[in-house]
């Protein structure tokens, strides 16, 4: 039976100061007052051209991301190649609509997807879709309000791009997970999705949508999509996730009077989780699971189900994955032993990538027990290594 709890193998591939390092900036991320200052003072440095990149990138940057670019990212994929866990590179510059930064974000994910199918640590690709589209299309097709000509056409332009995405990913046989988005913009997204599925997953699933289970339909809308793949006979690629934007998508449920996309509480979600977890492997026969959490019970209800129906440890059809620089005692633990592990690795240059990270640490402070998990980890595996000194 897997078990999380050998810290030995979670932090193999850090050295003693790179534990140091990291127990630290855990310790700073806990602290949720340093971390609303630290986001405010930084979104301002971005808005006034400060410099605080000399501060960000040996500090913060370097421990949740690759690098400044794809090949800086490669020595980090070799290292996590050495203990069996692969690497999935995500271009997180946050989307900008316009036009030539459009190009500059369709331009590096197909860069990523060229990677991607020279490297056998590399297994998929990601993008996040609103980097190729302007919000107010996203916004107003998921919605079902009608646009102008002009507007018709860049909603045109969106759905080609991804296209193209896809068909390259088909082409060199990479498969490619599409981002969540906010609940305002995915059912337009879903849509596009869908018909990429039915295009390119013929044979097996190449395109991966992204359920986000903390919204109250996404088990059925699974259903649904299931029942369609079943239909037209092609296969769905499932990433599963909880979701990230739980704060602002209540927020903006109450603002615009309507009831709120996401389950009234965590019990709940975890319920669905699971519950979505299951259904996958029920019908794995035409569901591909990419299962991200950095949660350990989901993870474990998946080695779980993998060992009740008889699927292999490494069956390509189940994924598990996690972040870089967070839960290792997940990832690299599920690779000792021989399961599918990844981790998520982000990157891009540091002012790009900077409201990631603010994103990335302000959720850190939000998720129950997260920080305070991570330093108890390491300080685990600091006593054990002073023991054998």
């Amino acid at each position: 039976m897997v078990s999380f709890e050998s810290t030995e193998i979670a932090f193999r591939i850090k050295s003693d100061r790179d534990l140091d390092k990291a127990y630290w900036l855990f310790r700073a991320i806990s602290n949720k007052k340093l971390v609303r200052l630290g986001g405010l003072l930084s979104r301002l440095a971005i808005n006034i051209h400060f410099p605080i990149k000399w501060i960000v990138k040996p500090t913060i940057y370097r421990h949740f991301c690759g690098g400044e670019t794809i090949e800086d990212c490669l020595p980090a994929v070799a290292r996590l190649s050495q203990y069996n866990v692969k690497s999935i590179l995500d271009y997180s510059v946050e989307g900008k609509e316009d036009p030539a930064e459009i190009q500059v974000a369709l331009d590096e994910t197909l860069r990523t997807i060229d990677n991607a199918a020279k490297n056998e640590f590399i297994p998929f690709t990601v993008f996040k879709p609103t980097a190729f589209a302007i919000s107010e299309i996203l916004e107003k097709k998921s919605a079902g309000e009608s646009l102008t000509t002009e507007q018709e056409k860049e909603a045109d332009n969106f759905r080609n791009r991804i296209d193209a995405l896809c068909k390259k990913a088909y082409d060199l046989n990479v498969p490619i997970m599409v981002d969540a988005e906010d609940y305002c913009y995915q059912k337009f997204i879903d849509e596009v999705v869908m018909e990429m599925m039915e295009e390119y997953n013929r044979e097996k699933a190449i395109v991966y949508n992204t359920y986000q289970m903390y919204r109250c339909d996404r088990m059925d809308i699974f259903r649904r999509d299931l029942e369609l793949a079943r239909s037209r006979k092609f296969f769905l690629g499932i990433k599963f996730v909880r979701g990230a934007y739980m704060e602002k998508e209540r927020e903006r449920a109450e603002q615009l009077g309507y009831p709120s996309p996401i389950h009234p509480d965590k019990e709940s979600t975890d319920r669905d989780f699971d519950h979505a977890l299951t259904f996958a492997v029920e019908n794995i026969d035409r569901v591909s699971i990419f299962n991200g959490t950095h949660n350990e019970k989901s993870s474990l209800h998946l080695v779980q189900l993998m060992e009740k129906h008889g699927l292999a440890k490494n069956d390509p059809r189940c994924y598990f994955s996690q972040l870089y620089g967070m839960s290792d005692h997940i990832t690299f633990n599920l690779a000792h032993q021989g399961y599918n592990a990844a981790k998520y690795l982000p990157y891009g240059p540091v002012k790009s990538v900077l409201p990631y990270l603010i994103r990335r640490t302000e959720e850190n402070t939000s998720i129950a027990g997260q920080t305070g998990r991570e330093m108890n980890m390491i300080i685990q595996e600091r006593k054990r290594r002073k023991s054998i000194k």
